[in-house]
């Protein structure tokens, strides 16, 4: 195999990558260990930044978000809810931090309205009754699935190519190039190899390991951040705390449900990046002094991703820049190779376009980058992981034949045969985790416990699967629906796992062992 380009690493700037490379009519090939999104990019609350948060602790990464997130809002508005934000603060909140934040913002050239405590209530009825002071920001939600599958799908509409599960095992390098990139299908356990100019190492939290399959030591500082999803939506609009960047301070609208989080822990490992029931607790008890209604709300779910930092120097992970950092690894004795690491959702495109120009730059291409400028296509079959989307879609068609797979999300057979092709489209594989990744199934409130059987029983009527692999990607599903849920059961997510347990270990015998957990 040869192209000119392997990008390794399938989250939002592996895939901004491929798209902005073959808009430039250069022909890569990303591999991802995993699936699509299967870090950071799905892991994380689908805020798109004004920039505010950042106004006092990073006002460089400030004015990235700010740049970014606007032509995000106008060059991919299908993947975007453009919300607004509010910044709150309450009784005994920093008030020379609150005197400071429109002057900071405005030196960033973010525009941050100062509004009455009353109006602020009247926007948002959910708020506190001890807040003191509101400001308006341009914040917004953005689907980062959506996000992300729209971009490779047009890269690979242009010429890209794709591997998915398929995991760099190594570099063949002569003298200062690498030569080859060495592959494996983690599914089949086939081994391959691909012949390419340039090499790019995108892979997010796990670019460090990459970086030393070639014999050279990248600085990065791990910072796990857990968050909480609702099972309704609470406000109209992006929430965030006014006060120095801390836990459970944001509180974003996804669709139907909210998101509420984060929290930030130093992590020396990425072998069990999972949400506690201490940091759950920690959440809930931080955040409902913001919204207070958060104290007996019901939750569906927890998860938790890691963000990749740039440790330049040392610090916790709020102390860190949320800045990227695009690294040569020409010094490192390497002349085609290069990491792109750090940076957020918001500034995925910049760090593409960066990127890709290194690359254009080495290959001896002209040809202008175009993402400024050019929207992201739309491709249907993306278009399921939109939450409430099913439910509009199903009762529009009318279809009493289109059978629903997923009552809790209303997901009918016509998108899973839509989130199938696309699967295929991708090189992806064909299973019940692919599928959830890329709909809402698994996503409501019985958190698989219904969908996931007829799911799966759709999958073998279709010669998808057998009985046998069937039950196993049942299993393979249902343990990561529970990842989710441990950390949540109390109260009603308490009656749900119950019938869950009962439901699948008891009738199917899916009981889980420590390690899969």
């Amino acid at each position: 195999m040869e192209t000119q380009v392997v990008i390794i690493g399938g989250g939002i700037t592996g895939v901004g990558l491929a798209r902005d490379l073959a808009l430039r009519g250069v022909s890569s090939l990303l591999v991802e260990a995993k699936d699509l999104c299967a870090g950071a990019s799905g892991a994380n609350h689908g805020l798109l930044h004004s920039g505010a948060r950042y106004v006092r602790s990073d006002p460089a990464a400030a004015v990235e978000c700010r740049d970014e997130g606007a032509l995000i809002k106008t060059l991919a508005s299908h993947c975007v809810e453009d919300t607004g934000g509010l910044f709150v603060a309450v009784e005994g909140d920093d008030e020379s931090h609150i005197a400071d934040f429109p002057g900071l913002c405005a030196r960033c050239g973010i525009e941050a309205r100062e509004i009455s405590v009353a109006d602020a209530r009247s926007l948002e009825p959910v708020l506190s009754e001890r807040l003191i002071a509101a400001f308006q920001v341009p914040d917004a939600a953005v689907d980062p699935f959506h996000l992300a599958f729209d971009n490779l799908s047009e890269a690979l509409q242009l010429g890209a190519n794709a591997m998915l599960h398929t995991r760099v095992t190594g570099f063949d390098c002569d003298g200062r190039h690498i030569h080859r990139v060495r592959l494996r299908n983690e599914l089949t356990g086939e081994e391959t190899a691909v012949a390419a100019a340039q090499v790019v190492n995108a892979a997010g939290a796990w670019a460090r390991e990459v970086a030393a399959l070639a014999r050279i030591r990248l600085e990065m500082s791990y910072s796990k951040g857990s968050l909480l999803i609702t099972d309704q939506r609470l406000a109209r609009r992006v929430i965030n705390r006014l006060r120095p960047a801390s836990d459970a301070d944001i509180l974003v609208p996804g669709g139907t449900v909210s998101i509420v989080g984060t929290t930030s822990i130093q992590l020396d490992r990425l072998d069990r990046i999972v949400p506690t029931i201490e940091e759950s607790e920690a959440i809930l008890q931080a955040a409902a002094v913001m919204v207070p209604a958060l104290a007996t709300t019901r939750y569906i779910r927890s998860y938790a991703g890691v963000r990749p930092l740039v440790a330049s120097s040392p610090g916790d992970g709020r102390s860190l820049s949320r800045g990227f950092a695009l690294i040569d690894h020409s010094a490192d004795g390497i002349d085609n190779f290069l990491s792109i690491v750090g940076g957020k959702l918001t500034t995925y495109r910049l760090m593409a376009e960066k990127a890709a120009d290194l690359v254009c730059h080495r290959l001896g291409v002209e040809a202008p980058g175009l993402t400024r400028t050019k929207p992201l296509s739309s491709f249907a079959a993306n278009q399921w992981t939109q939450a409430g989307l099913s439910p509009r879609r199903w009762m529009q068609a009318g279809d009493p034949e289109d059978l629903l797979l997923c009552e809790c999300e209303m997901v009918p057979a016509s998108a899973v045969e839509a989130v199938i092709a696309g699967i295929r489209q991708q090189g992806g594989s064909v299973g019940l985790n692919s599928i959830g990744r890329r709909s809402r199934i698994g996503k409501g409130s019985c958190q698989g416990a219904f969908c996931g059987v007829r799911l799966c029983a759709y999958l073998c009527d279709r010669g998808e699967r057998t009985g046998r692999q069937g039950l196993e990607d049942l299993r393979s599903f249902l343990t990561a629906r529970w990842r989710g849920m441990r950390p949540i059961l109390w109260d009603t997510a308490l009656l749900q796992e119950e019938l869950q347990e009962a439901l699948h270990c008891g009738y199917f015998g899916l009981e889980l062992s420590d390690r899969q957990l």
